[in-house]
């Protein structure tokens, strides 16, 4: 019950998203990231009918604060953290971060894969976990990035 109330409140906050005329990729992910990490921690407060407001109020304040670090990174921060993300996925060990930073904008931050798998079709796929700081504010998100046919490293959630 909790995970599709989860699920709900997280579509909902990306359809509210996506109303917003000046909405681009990087706040789309800012706010998915959010959301989501915002209605696990909701999830971990109270019990019955709280737990259910907890889980609301964290994926929608999660979804807004996303959104607006995610707008916050232009695209030299994107490349940077796009760089890092493909290294580590290809070469690092779980639980060893890859860092990247922004001289120009001061935004820096960290992938770290924390967990390799290869899935019934021989794909190999990593779990991860990302930390940006932008402007002073730190995110943290999770996510699963798996190999494509041609090498490239694709993120799936």
């Amino acid at each position: 019950m909790m995970r599709i109330v989860t699920a709900a409140l997280t579509a909902a906050a990306l359809l509210m998203a996506g109303c917003a005329n000046d909405y681009g990729p990087k706040q789309g992910v800012g706010t998915v990231a959010g959301g989501v990490a915002g209605g696990l921690l909701g999830s971990t407060i109270g019990s019955g009918s709280g737990r259910l407001v907890a889980v609301g109020a964290g994926t929608l304040l999660g979804a807004f604060l996303g959104g607006e670090i995610g707008r916050s990174l232009d695209k030299a921060d994107r490349l940077h953290a796009e760089r890092a993300a493909t290294h580590a996925f290809e070469y690092n060990r779980s639980g060893v971060a890859e860092t990247w930073s922004n001289p120009d904008s001061g935004n820096y931050g960290t992938v770290t894969p924390v967990r390799t798998y290869q899935q019934p079709n021989g794909q190999y796929c990593r779990e991860y976990q990302t930390t940006i700081h932008v402007g002073g504010r730190v995110e943290n998100a999770y996510g699963t990035a798996c190999r494509e046919p041609d090498g490239t490293w694709r993120i799936v959630s």
